[in-house]
């Protein structure tokens, strides 16, 4: 077993023995980052003073979001807060965040909030793997995210994959061009998306303790410059 699958599997035995079968955002960050695949820094923070603390080691701008393993979509109970400038900003923030979730979700447990790393603006695309009964992990990119929604646009492959299938998927999907760039946009950094695609294809065939890998959004920029996961969510098997 290589390093890599042994961390993972560690961050796995231990949502288990909590009798996980979500994973917080912060731990299924923890174990994409084990597995290699590039997330933002993402620090939990229970009180406030702890958020200003995180705050001056990741620095500003920033992204706040409530930690609740009872909130999966967190932007519907008014707990995400985008590009934090300062401390002051900081502070009504966590407090709006807190006051927002209990007012929307009185029964919720909340742990804190999550005080992430701002990712500039990137082309936003959506990755996913999903164990399939009868094939195995499927992998799934979608740029529906680009259409508002309305539009389904997506490739899949069975995984394992190899870089080319990688490719080949992102040149399915209807968003292709945008990907591309023009003669005034750059191209996204394909390699670095293909990359990521075939990370969680890995992750997902050689886990079978995972179902469900969802990255929504996955921000791609220009050429060169890579890919990164901005949000996450690892779903565990039911035994």
């Amino acid at each position: 077993m290589t390093p890599e699958m042994k961390r993972v599997a560690e961050i796995i035995r231990s949502a288990k023995a909590d009798g996980k079968l979500e994973l917080l955002e912060i731990e299924s960050k923890r174990l994409l980052e084990a597995w290699g695949v590039p997330v933002n820094r993402t620090e939990l923070a229970r009180e406030k003073s702890e958020a200003i603390r995180i705050a001056r080691e990741v620095h500003y701008p920033l992204v706040m979001k409530i930690a609740s393993p009872d909130i999966p979509q967190k932007s519907s109970v008014g707990g995400v807060r985008v590009g934090i400038g300062s401390e002051i900003e900081l502070r009504q923030a966590f407090d709006e965040i807190i006051e927002n979730t209990r007012s929307n979700r009185p029964s919720a447990k909340l742990l804190g909030v999550t005080v992430q790393e701002y990712l500039p603006p990137a082309r936003e695309v959506i990755v996913r793997a999903e164990r399939n009964p009868s094939f195995g992990a499927v992998v799934c990119l979608s740029m529906e995210k680009f259409w508002g929604g309305r539009l389904d646009d997506s490739s899949f492959r069975l995984a394992p994959l190899t870089l080319d299938d990688a490719h080949e998927m992102i040149s399915e999907v209807r968003g292709y061009p945008i990907l591309v760039g023009g003669r005034d946009t750059p191209s996204s950094d394909m390699d670095a998306l293909a990359d990521v695609i075939c990370k969680i294809g890995q992750l997902v065939h050689e886990f079978l303790e995972i179902s469900k890998v969802e990255l929504d959004p996955v921000f791609v920029f220009d050429a060169g410059r890579g890919a990164v996961v901005a949000d996450a969510r690892v779903t565990l098997e039911v035994k």
